[in-house]
Parts: structure tokens; sequence; C-alpha cells
């Protein structure tokens, strides 16, 4: 790499200045301490782990993600953290093993081999909640209206919609036809693609009967506002009580989202399959039209925890701080600054109370900074002079 270039950073990663930074950094308080107050512990994971309990359950989407380097101390191939939702998984069956009902919340940098769309960066600042020990929609409408109030709790305030989703009505519909895995598969990446006439023509050429047909045909359509619901309580009247049950639970969740968060719109997509390989039960994420793609996601993911020796119900959600920063409406806080002289030249009692004076300034909320030249005595900022035997404030 020549001189001229060592300056450029990989693309998709990009370096937060001044004074954004410290605006980030605000509102990644303010979102802290927002679910501090709902309850949620803080945990700070490794940014780097043995590559089989990174990858653990997680599927083939999140391995992709992951750079994998090798432990000069053991061998070992490990991975640095594309997602840190397993890692609080684990931190929760094995090295917490909390009884109970547990909340547990995050803020860190994960790094990924690729962005994940368009708009994406490759070292998005993951913040996030998870919930363990409860299953039901209690604990499902906790995570999801804590995910709305974080959204507008750092300064969004463009309209947010709630994408809903379970995919307990796919798996269901599967466990009722005979389809071989290859077939699985082709469906699955088919029903991802949203290409309604490819799904068609290939459900068409499958060995299940005319109503089993309908009913996929049918899933494909099946998005838009609260009437999809009935309309997939009715298409879906034969396909077992697993299908029936999880419609009944989108019923009742949306429901309950909409007394709560009455000017969130509510969509629905019964073919959304975003995290399927782990995800067990509803799937949602927020979106707003002035941003091409979700600002924050989530979902229950049961299982995930059993390879590390306890299947805890879980639900979490999570978020790219960088990009809600950048949708919010919240201006950079700055403290008032204060220029102080720096010591060179004064007398030893100067000195004494110009350092006393500095501290009861910066304990006061101000930002204190000693002039090394003549250009920051220009910067205009009040300044400390002495005069009477002490240092004032002009």
């Amino acid at each position: 790499m020549s001189g001229a270039n060592r300056w450029l950073l990989p693309d998709g990663v990009k370096e937060v200045l001044p004074p954004e930074a410290g605006r980030i950094e605000s509102l990644r308080r303010k979102l802290l301490d927002l679910h501090h107050s709902w309850g949620y512990d803080m945990v700070m994971p490794p940014l780097i782990e043995f590559i089989e309990s990174l990858l653990t359950g997680t599927g083939n989407d999140l391995d992709v993600e992951t750079f994998k380097v090798i432990d000069q101390l053991t061998g070992r191939t490990m991975g640095i953290r594309a997602d840190i939702t397993p890692q609080v998984a684990r931190i929760d069956a094995h090295s917490l093993g909390a009884q109970g009902v547990n909340r547990l919340c995050y803020s860190n940098t994960v790094l990924h081999t690729s962005p994940s769309n368009p708009l994406a960066s490759r070292s998005p600042l993951q913040v996030g909640a998870e919930l363990y020990g409860h299953e039901g929609l209690d604990s499902d409408l906790e995570i999801i209206s804590l995910m709305l109030e974080s959204i507008t709790h750092v300064g969004v305030d463009a309209p947010l919609t709630l994408d809903l989703g379970h995919v307990g009505i796919y798996k269901g519909l599967l466990d009722s036809m005979l389809l071989t895995a290859e077939q699985q598969q082709q469906l699955f990446a088919l029903l991802r693609t949203k290409s309604v006439a490819d799904i068609d023509a290939f459900v068409a050429q499958l060995a299940i009967s005319a109503k089993q047909q309908q009913m996929l045909h049918e899933l494909a359509r099946l998005y838009g506002g609260i009437s999809v619901l009935d309309r997939a309580a009715e298409v879906f009247a034969d396909a077992g009580d697993e299908v029936l049950a999880a419609v009944a639970y989108l019923q009742d969740l949306a429901q309950a989202v909409e007394l709560r968060f009455p000017n969130v719109t509510l969509y629905f997509d019964l073919a959304e399959l975003r995290g399927y390989e782990y995800h067990t039960g509803v799937v949602f994420a927020a979106l707003t039209p002035v941003f091409g793609q979700p600002i924050a996601k989530g979902g229950r993911y049961d299982d995930i925890g059993k390879v590390f020796g306890r299947a805890r119900p879980a639900t979490g959600f999570s978020a790219d701080l960088k990009i809600l920063a950048e949708l919010s409406a919240v201006e950079a806080s700055q403290a008032q600054s204060v220029l102080v002289p720096s010591q060179s030249g004064l007398s030893p009692e100067q000195c004494q109370a110009l350092w006393q004076k500095q501290t009861q300034l910066r304990n006061q909320g101000y930002r204190v900074v000693t002039i090394l030249d003549a250009e920051e005595s220009a910067k205009g900022a009040r300044q400390l002079n002495w005069r009477d035997a002490a240092w004032h404030l002009d």
C-alpha cells in the first residue's frame, strides 16, 4: 500500500469523528439508561470467541457473516462476533444460570464480512435487549414495546411501521406436507424472494393435495394490514392447530400493540422468514419511510440456549445505533467551554488556585481547556483571569 492511500478504510467501514462520535455516545447512554429503567441489566460479551461457541445454533447466515481467525495460543479457529444475541443467550444459559425471568441488554460493535444490505455498515454499533425465562404474549409485547420506545427515545420522530410475522405458520404448513429436504430449501428460497409467479409454478408441481397447494399459494400473498389475519384464519382453517394458534397469537399481539402505540402502523407478512433457522415464533421489524431497510428487528428464539445446556424461552431485539443516530432529530449537546491559561509563568499560589478552579468548573459541567497556543486563545470561549488574588470566569 502506497503512502498516498494508507489512510483508506475497507469498504463498508467508517470512522466516526467529533462531534458526531460524542452525539452517538450520548444516545447510547440514553438507550442504556432507558433499558435499565425497564429492568434490563447490561452485559459485555467478548469481541472474539471460539467459533464453536459463537455460531452454535445460529444457522448458516451468521456463519457467512463472521470473520474467522486462528488463535495463536491454541491453534483453534475463533470468530469475531457478527451478532451479540447468541453470546447473550450463552451468558443467560451458562454463565449466569439464572432461574425465572432474566432481562439483559448490551451495546457493542459487531463486524460483518459483507454488508447485510446496501445501506448497512460492516461494523454496526449493535444495541439490543433480550428477555429469557418467559414464553408468551406478555414477554413478546414487552420486547416490542421496548424496541419502539428505544427508537423514539433517541429522537427518531419519523412515522413508524411495525412489520409482524410468525415462523410457526410456515413451519406448521411444512409439517403437514411430505416435502423432501431439497423441496423445502427451494420453497424457502422462493418465499424469501417474494416472487409470487415463481412460487406458484413451483408449488404446482409438488406432490401434495390441491388444498395444500392452495394454502402455499395464499401464503405468498398474505401481506398487508390487519385484515390479512382474518383472511389467514379462513385460508388455513384446515391447516392444523399449530398454524391457527400462530395466526391467533398475531391477532392478540397486534391488538395489544395497537393499544399502546396507536400512531404506529401495523403491517403483516405471513411469509416473512427472516431468521427462520433459529426463530421459533413471532418475528418483527420496525421500518420508517425515510430509510429503506428495517431500523430495528427481533423475534422469539426459544431453542438457541439448548446447546448451552438450557433451552430457555427467549425473545429480543437489536438495532444499529449508528443508523438510529442518522435518523435522530436530537442535536449534539455541547458543554460550555472555558479557556484557562497554562501554568507557565504563574506563581505557585496561582497554579494551585488555577487547578482548584478547573476542577470546580469541570464538576459543574463546563468543558475546561488549557490554552497551549495562540490559536486556542482565539476560539472565543469564556476565559479565566487572575485578579484580586483569585481566578474569575469572564
